[in-house]
């Protein structure tokens, strides 16, 4: 009588048990869908709100490089061949980070947060990475704006002011700008130079919304 009567504690506890483990199964899903919705919608957030970052950035650079075409259309004579040259420099990074920031805005509203959250994982990956290659590009046009306002007078006129001055000043930025191109990646996020260079909204956004997709990931391991 009293086997029967263990077997039926046990018995009665194991489906407790049981019950308890689908209690816990089902909040674990719940809990992981929920933290699932809340945070690919605060990385939606982040994300959409680099569009208009991203128009505006394109509307003003297009702007800029007609405003350069008029210049350079007005100033073809040999006098002005550092200026034809800057210009003409800047104008066709310009463009290239134009192309660069449109491409940006079709990725950005490609995203389907219906897709798996590696795919878009992957995305911001590819936008981060672009990022940082039109960035890199567009250091490189900083030298242009040390020698648009040469001239041959100034050369031959004012040696010493050239050669001590402004010549030294346009090779810095040429060689400070070589080195942040070999030098701006994804293995230098780390460091303290990165960090400040990349303090502009649209850097953080991005980041923000890689994390908050991670923080999903590492809920579901």
């Amino acid at each position: 009588m009293e086997d029967i009567e263990l077997k039926q504690i046990l018995a009665s506890y194991q489906k407790r048990l049981e019950a308890t483990e689908v209690l816990n199964q089902q909040s674990f899903k719940l809990n992981q869908q929920i933290l699932k919705n809340w945070q690919t919608q605060k990385a939606n957030s982040k994300l959409q709100s680099l569009i208009p970052i991203k128009v505006a950035a394109v509307v003003l650079g297009i702007i800029w490089v007609m405003a350069l075409i008029y210049l350079i259309a007005h100033s073809l004579h040999w006098k002005n061949i550092f200026f034809l040259i800057s210009a003409s420099g800047i104008v066709l990074i310009t463009i290239v980070a134009i192309i660069v920031y449109i491409y940006h805005i079709v990725l950005l509203k490609q995203i389907n947060w219906g897709d798996a959250i590696v795919t878009t994982q992957q995305t911001i990956v590819r936008l981060r990475i672009s990022t940082l290659q039109v960035t890199k590009i567009l250091f490189l046009q900083s030298v242009f704006y040390c020698t648009f306002w040469w001239n041959t007078e100034m050369i031959i006129n004012d040696p010493a002011k050239f050669w001590l001055i402004s010549f030294p000043i346009a090779l810095l930025f040429l060689l400070g700008s070589l080195w942040l191109y070999k030098n701006i990646s994804l293995k230098n996020v780390g460091k303290k130079w990165f960090r400040i260079l990349f303090s502009s909204p649209e850097w953080r956004r991005l980041s923000e919304a890689a994390r908050f997709l991670n923080e999903i990931k590492d809920f579901e391991r």
